[in-house]
């Protein structure tokens, strides 16, 4: 440079100089701009970090550890998951306190909140007699008020103690249907328990006495609304038995027990053991109660049992602890004095033995030619006829007003002779023959003085333990009487109560009489079939809500895809049907089968004809219901099945009035017409 200036001109030096100074201006701008630029980035760097480091520590020092802070020039960025809504806003609180709130940048996200789930809504009412409490928690929308003025109206004299707590949440499912159902089974007994929760109720109810149990049992499965589930376990109490009395009878007929109880379970299959080891056979049955005179209760009966059984004929009757053996004259002397003596041996100390032979049948036959009788007879129309001799006229007058009492005044004739002559005790023996009636529906008393014959039918299971108990505790245990009772279900009210079991079998009685017949290739229901589905729609109706399917089936001729449409619309055709004659059909379901199920041979007419049928078959709960129903109970198992016993609390319950303690008749059911 200073080279090339020696050798220019004289005019241009001083235009290089002034170059030169320009550039060197330029250069020191140059410099100077850098430096500026590179300070005020180191100036920012350092206080985004002072304002990063100073904002962490005072989230930190709060305990908002969760929150990330970055910053970008002025603006600070702050991010991460926020556990709430108010540690968000929390964290953003902090940093406006380190930098203005128009240069913070919110990025933080909130962690979404849990769904808290619905309590468990459930009530609890419990029952005793006049007691009630509720206790549970309930939707808040519930009118618990209402609820309770409802449970109120029960019984006036109702104490209702309401500890419901309530939660605002909706109702679960069928909370109303399964509060209705739970006030009904309210007012139908007297000491319960009944849960409630979402489409169930469970119902622990006493009553007092099997009779009752069932029909109160049946009345709440009637009840049941379609969207609850219903379980019900309603017991009644072991009987009170008075006088705890056991008589059993061999004669020409057989071996049996006219009336049996027992102490314990235990005991009673050990009695019912040694009962067909003397020769008793077919259903056997004991009750199992309260009252043995003694511990040892199973030990006598047991010992006079076995006597009876080397004996081959007599009867024993036990009335608490007084013992009766009566043996027949064919019994030879010396085999009834060496059995009575080993009796009265074997019996415990706290039980008396009366033991007696009858003399020979003829020559108690010859010394009775003209033997005073009473006979009392029932006839199915409920008719009562009153005949033989009576002491006196007071006498035939009491007669007649007991029996028009329990029978009704014009239902009675009395044709008795009077005879003053009659042997003691006679009037009684009269007022007896008319109450032993109660037990029969129809039937026959003969009164002798030596003996009494009874022979009739009865719709009470348990007839002759009651009219044994009745006639021992008025004539003594020694008294010599004859029983010839038959039992009739169709008799029993209560074996007639409506059961999903018993209703079934209505239906399949009704088409096996008539069958539900189709013309051919039709759906219409005609003819006798109309009359059939008349019939099965008043059981229904009796019935109540059951659920069933209806199956429709076919031969097997023509094409599989016609016969399966054709028995589905078969089926369909008689639900309809049935819900067009009034019975509640909204739990039946039609299904047809075609030619699946034969029950007999297609290649025959007869068979095809067989196999062209509409069948009724329980489902659901109906049927879980029979099959309980049906389930071998104690009087039915075999020998070896005679320990599996019935719980307790399945037994009924006789109780005696406390200014009477002689057995008195059930009442008798109302005689239709």
């Amino acid at each position: 440079m200073k080279r090339f200036l020696e050798i220019l001109p004289g005019a241009a030096k001083p235009v290089l100089t002034r170059f030169k100074w320009h550039v060197m201006t330029a250069f020191a701008f140059v410099i100077a701009a850098a430096l500026a630029f590179g300070a005020a980035q180191l100036s920012a760097r350092v206080l985004e970090h002072v304002v990063e480091r100073e904002t962490g520590a005072a989230l930190g020092a709060k305990g908002l550890d969760w929150a990330e802070v970055d910053t970008d020039g002025l603006l600070l960025r702050l991010s991460g998951e926020a556990p709430t809504e108010a540690a968000r806003f929390n964290a953003i609180s902090t940093a406006n306190q380190i930098v203005s709130a128009e240069r913070i940048l919110d990025q933080i996200t909130v962690t979404p909140a849990t769904q808290i789930a619905a309590p468990e809504f459930s009530m609890e009412i419990l029952r005793n007699g006049l007691d009630v409490q509720i206790v549970g928690l309930v939707p808040w929308e519930f009118d618990t008020d209402g609820f309770v003025a409802r449970m109120e109206a029960i019984d006036a004299e109702l104490s209702v103690e309401n500890m419901l707590e309530s939660a605002g949440y909706p109702e679960p499912f069928a909370w109303t249907s399964a509060t209705d159902f739970a006030l009904s089974a309210l007012a139908i007994l007297d000491a319960a328990k009944i849960s409630i929760s979402s489409g169930r109720v469970d119902v622990v109810g006493l009553t007092g006495s099997e009779e009752e149990r069932d029909l109160k049992r049946t009345e709440l499965a009637r009840n049941r609304p379609r969207d609850v589930i219903a379980a019900l376990d309603i017991s009644a109490p072991r009987p009170a038995i008075t006088p705890f009395t056991l008589r059993f009878v061999r004669d020409e007929n057989g071996a049996r027990f006219d009336a049996c109880a027992a102490d314990t379970q235990e005991a009673r299959t050990a009695i019912l053991a040694a009962g067909r080891a003397a020769g008793a056979s077919g259903r056997l049955d004991c009750v199992v109660g309260l009252g043995a005179p003694t511990p040892r209760w199973q030990d006598g009966v047991i010992s006079a049992l076995e006597a009876i059984g080397e004996l081959e004929a007599g009867t024993v009757t036990f009335s608490d602890t007084d013992v009766s053996l009566v043996v027949p004259a064919t019994v030879a002397s010396d085999l009834f004095d060496r059995q009575a003596g080993e009796l009265e041996r074997l019996l415990p100390d706290a039980f008396s033995l009366n033991a007696v032979r009858l003399p020979p049948s003829n020559a108690q036959l010859a010394a009775t030619e003209d033997q005073a009788e009473f006979t009392a007879r029932l006839s199915e129309q409920g008719a009562v006829a009153l005949s033989g001799r009576l002491t006196d006229e007071r006498t035939r007058d009491a007669v007649r007003s007991l029996a028009q009492a329990n029978f009704g005044p014009g239902a009675v004739t009395v044709s008795a002779r009077l005879d003053p002559d009659l042997p003691g005790g006679w009037p009684l023996r009269a007022l007896l023959a008319v109450d032993v009636l109660n037990y029969l529906d129809n039937g026959t008393v003969r009164f002798h003085p030596d003996r009494v014959e009874i022979s009739g039918v009865s719709g009470l299971p348990d007839a002759s333990d009651l009219i044994s108990r009745l006639l021992g505790d008025k004539l003594g245990q020694s008294a010599v009487f004859s029983l010839d009772v038959a039992y009739d279900e169709e008799l029993d009210p209560v074996a007639q109560l409506p059961t999903p079991a018993r209703c079934k079998g209505w239906i399949d009685e009704a088409i096996a009489q008539r069958k539900i017949t189709f013309d051919p290739g039709s759906t219409s229901i005609t003819g006798d079939a109309v009359e059939v589905l008349d019939e099965i729609a008043e059981i229904l109706r009796s019935c109540g809500r059951m659920s069933m399917e209806v199956a429709g089936h076919t031969d097997s001729q023509g094409r599989l895809e016609t016969n399966m449409r054709l028995s589905q619309q078969r089926a369909e055709a008689v639900v309809a049907g049935l819900m067009a004659r009034g019975a509640l059909v909204s739990e039946f379901d039609a299904k047809g089968y075609g030619p699946e199920f034969p029950i007999a041979d297609n290649g025959t007419e007869d068979g095809r004809e067989a196999n062209r049928r509409i069948e009724f078959s329980l489902i659901g709960a109906s049927l879980e219901a029979a099959q309980a129903e049906l389930a071998p109970d104690d009087g039915d198992t075999a020998p070896a099945e005679e320990a599996e016993l019935p719980d307790e609390s399945e037994l009924a319950i006789r109780v005696n009035p406390a200014d009477d303690s002689s057995p008195r008749p059930r009442t008798r059911p109302a005689r239709s017409e």
